[in-house]
Order: structure tokens, then C-alpha cells, then sequence
């Protein structure tokens, strides 16, 4: 039993030296964030309009997505399992920039925009929708890899 717990240090160290342990992700950090397409909620033609349905994503990339609502209903954005998923840079809104730890949802009263910046951090499938509208088609989904 002794002979095993000192092996068990060189041996990890040993694997952590051919790579064994390390984790990559599959973005680079330290370069800008990635603009995404906008996501602009309603137009002229349907209130229930949604400009992306789909958000392919790669863990460790920075991104930035700015939300735009048109005005034509009250909408609100949510993406509860992908906030969780994320490291949330900040949120800029009307010349207000927020950091928080966490983003439960971006409420829209009125025609406006907010910008989201976040680093995904947990691959997986989320959705992201507007409150009580998915049912109308204001639903889409951020894919993780």
C-alpha cells in the first residue's frame, strides 16, 4: 500500500507531461470577441419575427451578441441553461455597462438594443427564446462544441 502512494505523485506527473491532463478549448482567449449576426426580435412584417434560430458556438471563443428589439411587442429574452454555461463578460445597454455574474433575462418594453459578451464555457445544446412567444416561433438555440 506505501509503494502506491509513492508512485501515485511521479506517476501524475509523468502523464500531466505528455498531456494526459490538459483540457483545450476549442477558441483562443486572448484574441477579440467574435461579432455574432444580430439577433433582432420582430419587424414590420410579423411581431413574432426572429433573425437567427441558430447559434453555432466553440468553448473558449469570446463572443458578442447584441439583442435588438423592434418595438412591436414587449419581448423578453431568455436563455436560462446557457447562462449557466457561460462566463458573462458584461451587458451594455444604453450607455450603461453591467457586469454581472450571471444574465436571467433582457426585457424589452420598447424598441431597443443591449449587447451581450460572454465566453461559453460548457458544450451543449441551449435554448434561447422569448418569454411566453416560442409557441410563435421565437425560439432558437445557441449549439455548443
Amino acid at each position: 500500500m506505501r509503494i502506491i502512494k509513492v508512485l501515485t505523485l511521479p506517476l501524475l506527473l509523468i502523464l500531466s507531461l505528455l498531456g494526459v491532463d490538459s483540457l483545450h478549448a476549442a477558441g483562443d482567449m486572448t484574441r477579440r470577441p467574435v461579432a455574432l449576426p444580430d439577433l433582432v426580435l420582430g419587424n414590420d412584417d410579423s411581431d413574432y419575427f426572429m433573425s437567427q434560430t441558430e447559434y453555432q458556438l466553440e468553448t473558449g471563443q469570446a463572443y458578442q451578441l447584441k439583442v435588438i428589439s423592434s418595438g412591436q411587442k414587449e419581448y423578453a429574452f431568455q436563455a436560462p441553461e446557457f447562462a449557466t454555461s457561460i462566463y458573462l463578460r458584461k451587458v451594455e445597454a444604453g450607455g450603461v455597462e453591467i457586469k454581472a455574474v450571471t444574465l436571467t433575462e433582457l426585457e424589452f418594453e420598447d424598441a431597443g438594443e443591449a449587447e451581450i459578451f460572454f465566453l461559453p464555457v460548457k458544450p451543449g445544446k441551449y435554448r434561447f427564446y422569448a418569454k411566453g412567444l416560442e409557441g410563435k416561433g421565437m425560439l432558437g438555440y445557441f449549439v455548443v462544441k
